[in-house]
């Protein structure tokens, strides 16, 4: 099961670093925040990677050249060996949204299953656990939902962990948030418009509106590098522990 991680946007709020770098190249404890993203995965045994980029997508090209080996550039990719996984860089655009990125991956993705996640955020979430429970569910999109940390999106639910609404950037209301984190049939992808598409929007919206979006409840670690002071805090937890490759 490949792993996409979303990693084109501008990160305006974290403009101290974004002015010259991407954010998913931003250093946390020392090394980029996506490279802990991939560490994630690879707890899980998942070792294929697809990185959407867009704003400063060539520094990633010189970051895995660096510290990698290129295994391919075809095809509108460029793949690299890191530490034992294939991290394919796919340049999805300066100005195209999140859904419009996701559906550039659409060749790439071979209508199989796939994870999803942003390329700012880490957490000890059971990928194990959560792709049996998107199975188990049949559902054609499963969200990790995590307690907020009110500004991101809300996800209402029912008794059995139905997504019933997904609503981007509202004022909290029954305390559970958009913790990324998914699992996706390749249908959706069908749902997906073009470039001005935002992922948050219509497409979740749609997709849960018709019973086929769960929820994924995780109450342990999850944080999102948004600000300087998420940053620092996050640099203060690879001090100590990396609480987000903790069981």
């Amino acid at each position: 099961m490949k792993v996409v991680i979303l990693a084109g946007g501008l990160g305006t709020r974290l403009s101290e670093y974004t002015h010259r770098i991407p954010k998913p190249l931003v250093e946390v404890g020392g090394k980029p925040i996506i490279l802990h993203i991939i560490e994630i995965y690879q707890k899980f045994n998942f070792n294929e990677f697809i990185i959407a980029t867009g704003y400063k997508g060539n520094l990633f090209e010189e970051y895995f050249k660096k510290n990698g080996k290129l295994l391919d550039s075809s095809n509108g990719a460029q793949s690299f060996d890191l530490n034992g996984s294939k991290v394919s860089l796919i340049e999805t655009g300066l100005n195209t949204l999140t859904g419009g990125r996701l559906k550039r991956l659409t060749p790439y993705l071979e209508n199989q299953t796939f994870l999803l996640t942003y390329g700012d955020g880490l957490s000890n979430v059971n990928i194990t656990n959560l792709i049996e429970f998107h199975k188990r569910n049949q559902a054609t999109v499963t969200v990790t939902a995590v307690h907020p940390i009110a500004r991101f999106g809300e996800l209402e639910l029912t008794n059995d962990s139905m997504v019933s609404s997904f609503k981007e950037k509202p004022l909290l209301q029954k305390g559970w948030i958009n913790g990324g984190f998914f699992v996706m049939e390749s249908s959706f992808l069908n749902l997906i418009q073009g470039d001005d598409t935002i992922l948050e929007k219509e497409p979740l919206e749609d997709i849960a509106a018709k019973g086929k979006m769960f929820a994924f409840k995780h109450e342990g670690f999850w944080y999102c590098m948004d600000t300087q002071r998420d940053k620092t805090y996050l640099d203060n937890q690879a001090l100590k522990e990396l609480p987000w490759l903790q069981d």
